[in-house]
């Protein structure tokens, strides 16, 4: 299936519409009728595709504290969805092994199948199962990045042909799609960082682990293009203009800056101008990840200084050439620049993005560049922030013009110190998952019931991170808001 897969949807309308700081959407179906309706959507125990103790016992002590029944509801069908509907765990050679698919296409991205594990992380040290799932999906990822650095999705057969025959050149086999993206191989260093942080198993660092670490800062360096050029390129036959890069694969001209050229954004759309600023930032961080492993644990200082050096030149590069004084905002990130001077002024829902800065760690809320554009973000300034009749939200240049993606309300919730802008994000969500108990990729900002893929576990599990966070850190909203 094509990531672009439009899915249309119908069920009963909800919303209202309050301005309070943003726009607040309640569901006006309520009392018997709707309660009804809160059934669990999710499989049977038997027909799920992983079971976790600990998974079960959090929706069981979250939901019970949560005070409106819609979004206690959405919690228990979105948190485990990951668990419940995207995994083959297995053995493989005596090591653990997991493959998560992303939803309704059957491959793995590096990037979803780190996102969609990731709020289950805090639980590991609880459950052995649990810890072996991980351990499991560094192995595979491992394994991916071995075998393509520069794909960005994969098959678990890794003897199975793509099923992008137009693709120029052609996958090797065990490749879904070869977008060059920079924060594909930044995710399988989040993960394995985390997994460590929480665990402090050092058997996970194995001879494989660090080839494929080293593959993946010899792949950034080449992609600095300092010479200005790459053996990478992309092309596809489609009608979709952003499926691809222009200059047949090559992508425009840029100046070398000591930023990495990105082909592709988190959307798996093409980029305008190659080097992604939040990409690029996460980076950064994924590199300063990396050094600490080498230095602290299997003592490379050699390694570790080379990993901490790149990420100098590239944070010095970002705060040159990446940050632009805009005339309302004050000094903000742009989205996407080429070194020239040339920017695109915009965010894209997917992370990394602008908005989710704060959220990976880059940056806090109180950093006044990521405040300024934050606030850029949420403005009439950038042309995918949209408003419509039942949302306003963050869009993606990957769904058109006039679809929200919920993915980008849940991270400027997860980016709010404020409560009224938190409640607001929970409103609109609970406003527009038209009667389904789930996220999807994109909705259209004035029919809800006009959707994006059905069935999204990154965008579920990613709203079951939040509704944790809110549990943890402002309880209160969750123990208070209730149904209006």
């Amino acid at each position: 299936m094509r990531r672009k897969q439009f899915l249309k949807h119908s069920s009963v309308v909800v919303g209202g519409l309050v301005l309070n700081p943003m726009p607040i959407f309640t569901s006006n179906l309520l009392g018997a009728e709707i309660k009804n309706k809160f059934i669990s959507k999710r499989p049977a125990v038997n027909q799920r595709t992983f079971v976790s103790k600990q998974v079960e016992l959090t929706i069981q002590n979250i939901r019970s504290f949560i005070k409106d029944e819609e979004l206690g509801w959405m919690f228990e069908n979105c948190y485990p969805n990951t668990l419940d509907t995207t995994v083959d765990y297995e053995l493989i050679d005596g090591k653990p092994d997991s493959f998560i698919i992303t939803g309704d296409i059957d491959a793995m991205w590096l990037r979803d199948s780190t996102a969609q594990v990731w709020p289950y992380m805090p639980l590991i040290t609880k459950e052995i199962k649990l810890k072996n799932l991980i351990l499991g999906l560094i192995n595979r990822q491992v394994k991916c990045i071995l075998t393509d650095p520069y794909a960005n999705a994969f098959y678990k057969d890794l003897s199975k042909e793509s099923s992008w025959i137009s693709d120029t050149p052609s996958p090797s086999p065990g490749i879904h799609e070869r977008k060059w993206e920079i924060d594909s191989l930044c995710y399988a260093v989040r993960l394995s960082h985390k997994y460590y942080e929480l665990t402090d198993d050092d058997s996970v660092f194995d001879e494989n682990w660090d080839k494929a670490m080293r593959l993946i800062v010899k792949t950034f360096k080449t992609e600095q293009r300092k010479d200005g050029s790459s053996a990478y390129s992309f092309s596809r036959k489609t009608t979709a203009m952003l499926d691809a890069p222009v200059f047949e694969g090559s992508g425009r001209p840029i100046k070398p800056t000591g930023m990495i050229c990105s082909m592709f954004r988190p959307s798996d759309d093409a980029t305008l101008y190659p080097y992604l600023i939040p990409s690029n930032i996460f980076a950064v961080l994924s590199l300063q990840q990396l050094s600490g492993i080498y230095k602290d644990v299997l003592k490379d200082n050699a390694f570790a200084k080379e990993c901490d050096k790149f990420a100098i030149e590239i944070d010095n590069a970002i705060n040159k050439y990446g940050v632009f004084k805009h005339l309302n905002f004050g000094k903000i990130y742009a989205y996407e620049v080429d070194g020239f001077g040339n920017a695109v002024f915009m965010d894209d829902a997917n992370v990394p993005s602008l908005m989710s800065l704060a959220y990976l760690g880059a940056h806090k809320t109180s950093d006044r560049i990521y405040k300024n554009t934050r606030e850029y973000l949420l403005s009439d300034s950038n042309p995918y922030f949209l408003k419509g009749t039942y949302a306003e939200g963050q869009a993606s240049p990957h769904t058109g013009k006039e679809k929200i993606w919920p993915m980008g309300i849940t991270l400027r919730a997860m980016t709010s110190t404020d409560d009224d802008e938190i409640i607001s994000c929970l409103n609109t969500l609970k406003a527009t998952h038209a009667d389904t108990g789930f996220m999807h990729e994109a909705f259209h900002k004035d029919d809800p019931k006009d959707f994006n893929r059905a069935w999204f576990a990154w965008a579920n599990t990613l709203f079951g991170e939040l509704i944790i966070k809110i549990k943890n850190e402002r309880p209160g909203i969750l123990s208070e808001m209730t149904s209006e």
